[in-house]
């Protein structure tokens, strides 16, 4: 079956088979599975929710049943969870350069729909951590506890996604203001017409890094 971009049955049959040695391998399908469904639709913070939650549940139940119990299985989620927040960097980078074409022009983080965006960069951490959250209790019994345990210690640790989004956050803080100094502007009717296709423009962002990622490999 296939959701949003995500071969469902592909990742519960490949977590199904796997081993805890297997964990490398598994996070880098977690992370090229988020990222294939993340392109096949807008970029926008609710479908970024929507996959992080179908990516959850799709390896979760490969996760339960892989033979392991308990314990066990805290390794191969601690992977999953690692293969979203990759995933999720690339996101919070394919917003940064999206905006990075806007703000370059003189336009002001302070306006309406900027905010937005921005304020949108900064809730990537909480969609990642709320999607686990909201999944566990939807999640077979055996693996509800392993993942509550990974929870804690995403929420702990603090995660790539949100030590990225703040940088990126910072840079561009920092860049409208030196523009603004500088006394560049942006017309108000191409912000909005820039704005208007945001999440769609963002979008071909992050297919365009990742087709760049896939030919510098084949060289």
């Amino acid at each position: 079956m296939k959701s949003m971009g995500i071969d469902h049955d592909a990742l519960i049959k490949q977590f199904a088979q796997a081993s805890q040695k297997q964990g490398e391998s598994l996070q880098q399908a977690v992370q090229q599975a988020t990222l294939k469904a993340l392109q096949g639709r807008e970029l926008t913070l609710k479908s970024i929710k929507d996959t992080l939650k179908m990516v959850t549940q799709a390896a979760s139940a490969g996760a339960a049943s892989s033979g392991l119990a308990g314990p066990g299985l805290e390794p191969m989620l601690s992977q999953v969870a690692q293969g979203m927040d990759a995933a999720l960097v690339q996101a919070v980078e394919a917003n940064r350069r999206a905006l990075q074409q806007i703000v370059d022009q003189g336009a002001q983080l302070r306006e309406t729909h900027l905010k937005k965006a921005v304020a949108d960069i900064e809730k990537m951490e909480d969609a990642l951590l709320g999607a686990v959250a909201r999944s566990i209790g939807e999640l077979p019994q055996p693996v509800q506890g392993p993942w509550s345990s990974v929870l804690e210690g995403m929420k702990r640790k603090g995660t790539a996604t949100g030590a990225s989004a703040t940088a990126v956050v910072e840079q561009l803080t920092t860049q409208a203001r030196e523009l603004a100094r500088e006394g560049r502007a942006f017309a108000q009717s191409s912000t909005e017409a820039w704005l208007e296709h945001y999440a769609t423009l963002v979008s071909g962002v992050l297919i365009g890094m990742s087709n760049g990622l896939n030919g510098e490999g084949k060289r």
